[in-house]
């Protein structure tokens, strides 16, 4: 692997109740641990993977519902606006164009996962249908076969021109 000195990978530990991080509550619950056995709160102010940057959380973008909805109308109307559709909602919106901008991919992302879903859903359904009807046929197949050899077995002239046309193949 290599040196350990090399390894900036740190261990992450936060407790964590009905999948929601108690750090958010109890910020002093979330350390990092590091390869040579360091300790450090996450939310301290020194916080740094490798020690050398400073580490600082970003404040999560809240919107309004006026803002949602007024996002999620344009989305309707362009799901990929231009720079300057951007701007103006950016404007309207009291948001940086930035912000718009990611709201957009966001939003395009989730509607391309949504879809995607859908279709993994109908192409389980298919498979599942495809699968009972080769169930089926092969449980004919079978039932054909064993018809087959009774008839063989009742007459014999028959049998003869089975085997016949079976060697024209």
């Amino acid at each position: 692997m290599g040196n350990e000195e090399d390894c900036n990978t740190g261990l992450c530990l936060a407790v964590g109740v009905g999948g929601r991080s108690e750090m958010n509550n109890n910020p002093s619950l979330s350390f990092t641990l590091f390869p040579r056995g360091e300790v450090m709160d996450v939310n301290h102010s020194d916080f740094s993977p490798n020690h050398n940057e400073s580490y600082s959380r970003r404040k999560k973008l809240r919107l309004t519902k006026e803002q949602s909805t007024l996002l999620e109308d344009s989305f309707k109307l362009h799901n990929s606006p231009n720079s300057s559709q951007k701007r103006a909602l950016a404007e309207r919106l009291n948001l940086k164009s930035r912000q718009v901008e990611v709201w957009f991919q966001n939003r395009r992302a989730r509607t391309k996962l949504k879809q995607t879903e859908v279709n993994c859903q109908l192409l389980k359904k298919c498979c599942e249908n495809l699968s009972d009807e080769n169930r089926r046929l092969k449980k004919e197949l079978q039932e054909l076969h064993s018809q087959l050899i009774i008839f063989k077995a009742m007459c014999p002239s028959c049998e003869k021109m089975v085997r016949t046309s079976e060697g024209k193949k």
